[in-house]
């Protein structure tokens, strides 16, 4: 069976250690590679920035293109980067 084949491969310490090509990319050019739970809203501090832009168009609506078009470049460069830090505190 596939599944069991899977399972025990998975069990395997060297391929536990194996890390992903993506991982090992970041890693080489020096960055920090952190996977977040996936549509873990609370973990993941994307949300955090996204939910600061959403937060000011609503405050700020006219309900026309035109005035989405205008104040988006405003709100993404206003953001504080506490608010996308808010998950390391």
């Amino acid at each position: 069976m596939a599944c069991c084949a899977t399972h025990i491969l998975s069990l395997q310490p060297d391929f536990q250690e194996q890390k992903s090509l993506v991982q090992e990319t970041i890693e080489a050019t020096g960055h920090l590679c952190i996977f977040l739970p996936k549509f873990h809203c609370e973990l993941n501090f994307i949300e955090f920035f996204w939910g600061a832009v959403k937060k000011y168009l609503r405050e700020h609506c006219d309900y026309t293109y035109t005035g989405l078009k205008k104040n988006l470049p405003d709100v993404l460069a206003s953001v504080d980067l506490m608010t996308i830090r808010k998950w390391e505190h």
